[in-house]
């Protein structure tokens, strides 16, 4: 399923895919890695694992405005296919408040079926900025030839996340729209509340959901709870 992951691709409420670390230092190469646990993998409002729990990690390397990554997690598509790998690269320019990012992601898969086409390549361009407690964000996804080869796919999205003051709380949602040349577009969103439990761990509650479930039982509404580790 993915199957479609299509039917997909996302902080809290969206981006992301498994965080994407920023430049600690002004001069050489930082690193930080993230480890983490769902209930179930929800990418774009479609469940990766057949609605099972899923464990993912990753490392990422940053200097300056520059960034790259690898991220893994474990999947079932009901196709043998096991494990996605996510390699990326970009850049985070800032212009007066706002902070962009541009980048080129891969996406793979192991054991995946032959002739099933399920790797592909999306870029990113996306921006974000500053509104008091909250930040404001926006991005765009686009794929030449999208999972399983069906051709030119466009993902749009707008989201928010809140700081809750004076607490180690956050909230977050995010609304996007999954476009496809082969397969039908969809609606999906999700919202969620996170608390920082320690300088390094995190926990994160959210709903998820898509218009119509036009992919059955994978794109039904749900409530994922996860854990992420970073240092």
């Amino acid at each position: 399923m993915r199957t479609l992951k299509l039917a997909m691709l996302a902080a809290c409420g969206s981006l992301a895919l498994g965080g994407v670390a920023q430049a600690q230092e002004d001069e050489g190469i930082s690193f930080a890695f993230n480890l983490g646990a769902n209930t179930d993998y929800v990418f774009r409002g479609i469940s990766q694992t057949a609605e099972d729990p899923s464990v993912y990690g990753g490392i990422d390397a940053s200097a300056g405005i520059g960034y790259a990554g690898v991220w893994v997690s474990n999947v079932d598509f009901g196709n043998g296919t096991d494990l996605e790998y996510d390699i990326y690269a970009g850049i985070k320019p800032t212009m007066g408040a706002v902070t962009f990012d541009l980048a080129l992601i891969y996406y793979g898969y192991l054991d995946s079926p032959k002739g099933s086409n399920q790797d592909y390549v999306e870029a990113k361009v996306a921006a974000s900025v500053p509104a008091g407690p909250a930040t404001l964000g926006a991005a765009v996804f686009y794929s030449p030839e999208f999972f399983g080869k069906t051709g030119d796919a466009w993902y749009k999205e707008v989201n928010v996340a809140v700081a809750v003051p004076d607490t180690k709380f956050n909230m977050s949602a995010a609304l996007g729209h999954q476009s496809i040349d082969v397969g039908p577009g969809y609606t999906t969103w999700n919202a969620g509340l996170g608390y920082q439990l320690t300088d390094n761990i995190g926990l994160d509650l959210r709903y998820h959901d898509t218009a119509k479930d036009k992919f059955g039982a994978i794109s039904e509404g749900r409530v994922v709870a996860g854990l992420k580790l970073v240092w």
